[in-house]
This record gives C-alpha cells, structure tokens and sequence, in this order.
C-alpha cells in the first residue's frame, strides 16, 4: 500500500573525523529546533502521524480500556514523623497523586496537590521531605516536565509557605537538622557562573537557614570535585552525624564522607573520608542503638550490610552483619527495636521478585520471613524514626494495583494498611517466568504474561537493560490491556540491569553494552522456537535506555521484528554527551573523547547504522518537547534516516512529538494518551485484532 509520502528532510554532507575514522551526519541540521526548516518538517510529521493515529482501527478501545484501568489510583507508603504520617494518594478521578497529612487523630488533610497548584497540569511533585518533628515540609516541583525543582517549604499545621522557592534544585536531597530551622541541599551554580554548555552541572552542597536569602547559604562540598557530581546528604536522627555522598554521574561507585555534627559547627562540618576513589556504592546508617549500619556492594555484587562504631566508618573496621547472599540481591532494611529482641528486617529481590527476611539485629541470625501476598515487588521498607515494632511497604504484581502492607513484628503478621484507592475490573491472566540462554550461553530470565490459550500470538518484548535498574513485577495498565486483546507482553531481565547484582549490570555497561542487545535477540528468538509468537507478530517497546537498546535492535537484527516502540531514545551515540544529561552517562556508556571508547559506540550506535535496501520493522518513534535528560534530536535524526532507507512504500516510520511534558512524570490522561497510541500502532503492525 503507497501512503502518504513522508516529509523531505535534505541530506548533508556533513563528515567528523573521530581519531581517524569518518563519521557521517547528514542530518545534523536537525539539532537545531529553533529553525524554521526543522520546526516545518517537525510539523508535516506531526501531521503524518496524526493521519495515521485517526485511521488506526484500535486506538478508541485501546483508549477507552486503558481510561479504565488507570481509575485504580495509587497509594504509597507512609512516612512517619512521631504519630504524624505522610503519604501519596491518588483517587481515580484525580490527573495527579496528591500528598496527604494524617494527624495524630488520624485526621486526613491534602497537604500538597499539584492540580490547586496549577490546574492546566503541567505541575509535578518531583520530591518531598518533612523535617524530623513533622512541623514543616520541604517539597520540589517542576512545571511543562523541564524536572528542574524549585524547592518551598510549607508550615505542615497551617499550610502556609514559610521559605521558597529556591531555583535550580533538580535531584536535590533535603537534610534536615533538628528544630526545622535549617537544612541541608544540593543546587546548581547559577548559569552565568559556569562554562557555556556546562548549566546543567557543576552541583554543590550548601547549608540554608529558613527565611535568610539563598545568597547567604554556606558551601559546604563540591567546589574542585568534578562536575557531573551528584551529591546525597543526610543528618541522623539526633542530629549529631552528618553524611555526605557524591558519584561521578551514574557511575555504580560514591565517594563518601562523615562529620560529627557535635564536634564541629554545622556551617564548617569535618569532614571524615569514609571511601573514596573506591569501586563499590556505600550508604552509611547512624542506628538508634548507638552502631553504625553500613549498606554497601564492596566486596559483595549482591550488597550486604556491616556494622562498626559512629566514630569508626572506616573499611577496616566493618564486620558482616546480614553477609552477602550467593542468589538474592539486596535492596535495603528496616530496624524494629521496639521488642524483646530487636530485628532488622531485609528486603531482597529473587530474580526480580522481591522477598523480606527478618533478622536477630545483635547477631544478624535469620529468624523469619515477613509475609507477603504473592510474586511481586515491594517498594521499600519504612520504620518510625524513634523506633517501634511496625514496618510499612508497598506490593505490586502484574495484576494488583499498588497497596500498603503493615508488618507487625511482635505479632509477626501482614495486614492492608491501604488499598489502591479505585475498583476496577482485573483481566485474569496467566505469568510465567522463563530462563533462556544468551548468544555466550549466559541463562537470562523473562516474565511472559498472557491470557490461556495456545499458539503464536501478537506479542511486545519489553528491555531496558541499564543503570543497574532491575526490571520487576509490577501492575501495568498498558500490559494487561494488551494481553485482555489477545496479545501476550514479555519482560526480559538483560544484563546492564541489576536483578542479579552489580556485576550483572557490569556485564551489560561500557564495553559490554552488546551482550544487552544480545541478550534482547536471544529473547526473541526464544519467543519465536517455543511458539509464543512469530517474527511477523513480534513487536519490541524500550524508552529512554530501553529505547537505544530497541534502536540498536532494530539496525542489528531488522528481520526478527515486526514492529518497534521506541521513546525518548539515545540514538546517536556519538554525540550523545553533548545534549541533555549525557556528559553524566559516559561512566555507563562511554566516551567518544577516548578512542576505545569510541568504538564501543561507533560499533552499535543506531543512527549510524541505517542502511539503504534494509526493510526495517514498523517504527515509531515517542518524544518529549521538554525533555531535559534525552533531547528529541536523537529520535528526530533516526527518524529522518530510516525513512530515507525504508521509503513510504514500506512498513512505516512515524514520529510521536508531545511538547509540554518532559521524560519523567506527566498528567494521568496524557499517560493514557501515549500508551494508546503506542499499543494501536502496535497492534496493527502485528496483527492484533482483539
């Protein structure tokens, strides 16, 4: 079928030399959106795929069904600051989660909503924080998903806005020092105070006193260390101990520090190295109980957990309290002392399924397990801060909207703390975990979720495969209405991922990044032999790292898809350091400064891989006009080539372009929006008619 030809975008000859080998770019000139030529041909895309999107046979009911299951809400798990909890909740008629205070009377109040903020939306919650008395809190929001945190700080009885905003706060931990009066954060240099190019970085770790200007807070840290530091800080319970952490980027390894807060003033702390220039991640714990926890992978992929005294953190003097396990990687811990015999309780993963422990806290001797409903992901472990006998923490699984389970330790019983807020109606389905072999015989783990029944079907393979981020269980409106229409949704655990460890997201970064891809075709191929689906119904869906990781798919091994979704997607690694956030991704991607490096990227990097005469699968390509992490250029550019390679005659290559949201968190309906459009592109170039 000939449809509509596809906007013409000029070829240039544009050629870099990187270390003596030529690099094509010819369309370069789409990096640039303020120009009237790309803003035209931005347009006519738009267009195409508007055509498109209204002739789709399945996107109504897609929408219509999604509408529906989203009306579950959410809950998250509580927050305690003495018999005062805080907590998210979202109603299902509600565009955003609201944050709720209960009082000691277990009187609710909406403490922050995004939508009386602002109504068109646009306004996010990035984080928030109370102080450790539950008197005041600090939150951070972002407008339009530019994600950039203007911080305030609000009177929690009154709710009126004591201090802020306070500018240029993105990824900003708050630290709060007894008595609420101060704290500590993390903010950028302003602009004209860094290089030209560079206003996303160069972080430091200041001091604010409530109600002083920003000009008068202390720097306590980052001025010399590198620029594409992150920093994490924190202040214990009773205030004496501050920690300090800063990691290069992303890179899976912190520099870290400490300083007692009672031997030295907390404008000018003494900061005590911990670790530094050390290959492993450590978080530090000042316990209750006067020890020192240390959370930390070094020496130990799968972490563990070692104790020492406060004013010892040193490696040296760490001795194993819950050892590393050979199988389960351990996510975090929670200590209940309130009891005869106090515990810790250890959360854990499985193969991505997540398990609790509990643990004698003196000896770390296993003592039991914390009951939990079923196969699926528990989203934190949260204790009272002056101690007690009860834990909160999140569930989910493929079919249960996320809730909040209690654990009582002296009762040793889970209860519902909250359900998910709406009733709606749960598809049954069938989930199977499954193990196939890699191309280098590596066994790698997928859940395939379906509904009974046999033969091929239409079928999405989802990867992300990066950062260390563990793919696991968890209720997805978008996979239980694609599998309700007949199709099956499969989630394959590759390496760069961390369900098995830190070593497994190694085996998956820098020079390694092909065993991910690998491990993506292995899964498909493994669909394919078992009958699951066939080549012509399989479809795979990545964003973000996902989306490289199904660009890379996609050039490598053209004839094992049928389709492709592919959102906010790096694409041209070669000059993916210089937009966005990339310059703090070189620690999993590599650079193109080094020339081993470069041929890591040049050896997979999408863009550059598009061939003339290849039938490539359907694409679509989702992106996000405030996206200040992956700039659109990425998918714009492939977007370009691969309709120059494919030809309007071919399968089709469309662009998504949403402005007005950023890559993380967005308005409910326009979540539902994007899936919709992304199931019913996928369904029609698999075959999906349910």
């Amino acid at each position: 079928m000939t449809r509509t030809p596809y906007p013409k975008a000029r070829r240039d000859d544009v050629v870099d030399d990187y270390h003596g080998t030529p690099v094509p770019d010819p369309y370069r000139w789409l990096e640039d959106s303020e120009q009237p030529e790309v803003k035209e041909w931005l347009d006519a895309q738009g267009d195409l795929f508007g055509e498109a999107m209204a002739a789709s046979p399945g996107r109504v009911a897609f929408r219509d069904r999604l509408t529906d299951l989203v009306r579950s809400g959410t809950v998250g798990a509580p927050v305690w600051r003495g018999e005062r909890g805080f907590f998210m909740r979202r109603t299902p008629e509600q565009e955003h989660a609201v944050l709720y205070t209960a009082d000691p009377g277990g009187h609710e109040r909406v403490l922050l909503d995004p939508m009386a903020l602002d109504p068109s939306g646009l306004t996010t919650v990035d984080s928030w924080q109370p102080d450790k008395e539950g008197r005041r809190l600090a939150y951070q929001i972002s407008v339009g998903g530019d994600e950039e945190s203007r911080l305030h700080v609000v009177d929690v009885v009154s709710g009126e806005r004591v201090d802020g905003p306070i500018d240029r706060c993105r990824y900003s931990p708050i630290a709060w020092l007894p008595g609420g009066e101060a704290f500590y954060y993390v903010r950028r240099l302003a602009p004209g105070d860094v290089p030209e190019g560079e206003e996303q970085f160069h972080r430091r770790v200041y001091l604010h006193r409530l109600g002083t200007p920003t000009q008068q807070d202390v720097m306590v840290l980052g001025e010399g260390l590198e620029k594409t530091n992150y920093y994490g800080v924190a202040v214990s319970k009773d205030g004496r101990w501050l920690t300090i952490s800063a990691s290069r980027g992303t890179a899976p390894r912190n520099d870290l520090w400490t300083a007692d807060l009672s031997a030295s003033s907390i404008e000018a702390p003494e900061l005590t190295v911990v670790q530094q220039d050390v290959d492993a991640q450590t978080s530090l714990l000042y316990g209750r109980d006067g020890r020192l926890y240390v959370f930390t992978d070094r020496d130990a992929p799968r972490s563990r957990v070692c104790v020492t005294e406060p004013g010892e953190a040193g490696y040296e003097n760490w001795r194993d309290l819950i050892p590393e396990d050979p199988e389960a990687v351990m996510s975090d811990f929670a200590i209940l002392d309130d009891l005869d015999h106090p515990v810790m309780l250890v959360g854990w993963t499985r193969h991505a399924i997540s398990e609790i422990t509990v643990h004698d806290l003196a000896t770390g001797a296993k003592v039991g397990q914390v009951p939990t409903p079923g196969l699926g992901t528990i989203g934190g472990l949260h204790e009272r801060p002056e101690g007690g006998h009860e834990a909160w923490f999140a569930y989910t699984d493929h079919t249960t909207p996320t809730c909040v389970l209690r654990y009582d330790a002296r009762t040793r019983e889970t209860t519902l703390w909250a359900a998910s807020p709406g009733a709606v109606e749960i598809p049954q389905v069938d989930t199977e975990e499954v193990v196939y072999r890699s191309a280098d015989g590596t066994e790698v783990h997928m859940i395939v979720v379906s509904k009974p029944g046999d033969g091929p079907r239409p079928t999405i393979l989802y990867g992300y495969g990066g950062f260390g981020l563990p793919m696991t269980p968890g209720f997805s409106i978008s996979t239980l209405a694609w599998v309700e229409a007949g199709g099956v949704y499969a989630v394959a655990q590759l390496r760069g991922g961390g369900e098995q460890g830190e070593q497994w997201h190694r085996d998956g970064m820098l020079g390694h990044k092909q065993n991910v891809f690998d491990d993506l075709h292995a899964a498909a191929e493994h669909l394919i032999a078992t009958g699951v689906t066939t080549a012509d119904q399989l479809a795979i869906s990545g964003g973000s790292n996902g989306g490289l990781l199904v660009g890379a798919a996609l050039t490598q091994r053209p004839e094992l898809y049928a389709a492709v979704a592919c959102a906010a997607p790096l694409l041209d690694m070669v000059r993916y350091e210089k937009f966005g956030l990339g310059a703090t991704w070189n620690v999993e991607y590599g650079t193109a400064d080094d020339p081993e490096q470069f041929g890591w990227l040049w050896g997979y990097s999408p863009y550059h891989h598009v061939r003339e005469g290849v039938r490539y699968p359907a694409t679509l390509f989702m992106v996000f006009g405030s996206d200040t992490r992956v700039h659109p250029l990425h998918a714009w550019k492939m977007c370009a080539a691969l309709q120059h390679a494919q030809g309007a005659d071919e399968r089709p290559v469309l662009l998504r372009n949403e402005n007005e949201v950023g890559h993380g968190a967005r308005a409910v309906s326009r979540s539902v929006e994007l899936m919709a459009d992304q199931l019913a592109f996928l369904a029609e170039h698999t075959g999906l008619t349910g």
